[in-house]
């Protein structure tokens, strides 16, 4: 082979190394640019599984209520058993509910579909709860109560027959006589809880008032 073939060769080589290193460049290049590429977000779609009931709550069914009927508040208590303890005297102070008598731990009820508006201590309800109406113009007072039912809070929805309570005696009630004391409170125009006017329930549970049995 004279010198000019011996430097064609040598030329056709470099000219294929310079290629296949241009040739292995360009893939690299293009390998990296895909994996910086930025990536399609993924959709994570949560599985939501309906809240199961709260057994802790229960709802006592009554029958089959009217537009205009709501439940005495606590369990077994007949219209008979009631007493008018509107305005009597306590010391200095006359009684603005009436007092429903029953064993300690009988449960108390909501008396119709409303909001658990209030939790509240006092020295002389002891354990209270106020109940409003849908409407947001009527609350329902319970007080001296043994206990909250379990798992019940502000602002929960409940049905008439929910259990909200137990009678007891707390505050300043008797210990040895436990009863719900339950009123009927109107409220002014701007909702505040505190300013309920209080109205005798007595009467609107003697026309409206349906017993869940025992």
């Amino acid at each position: 082979m004279n010198k000019r073939m011996r430097r064609r060769w040598k030329l056709r080589g470099a000219l294929l190394a310079m290629a296949a290193i241009a040739v292995g460049t360009a893939v690299f290049h293009r390998a990296n640019v895909a994996e910086a590429a930025p990536r399609e977000p993924v959709a994570v779609v949560a599985s939501i599984t309906p809240p199961a009931p709260n057994p802790d709550s229960p709802v006592i069914p009554p029958r089959s209520l009217a537009g205009n009927e709501i439940l005495i508040p606590v369990v077994g208590v007949e219209k008979s058993d009631l007493r008018d303890t509107w305005g009597a005297s306590r010391g200095s102070r006359r009684h603005t509910a009436i007092d429903i008598i029953a064993p300690r731990g009988t449960p108390v009820v909501a008396v119709v579909d409303g909001t658990v508006l209030k939790f509240f201590t006092s020295k002389a309800g002891g354990l209270t709860m106020y109940l409003a109406e849908p409407a947001g113009d009527v609350l329902y007072y319970y007080a001296h109560l043994d206990r909250y039912a379990p798992g019940l809070a502000e602002g929960d929805v409940v049905s008439r027959g929910t259990i909200l309570g137990y009678v007891g005696s707390t505050g300043n009630a008797p210990p040895n006589a436990p009863h719900l004391h339950f009123g009927y409170e109107r409220l002014p125009a701007g909702g505040e809880w505190w300013k309920g006017k209080p109205e005798n329930p007595y009467p609107i549970l003697m026309q409206r008032g349906v017993t869940i049995p025992r």
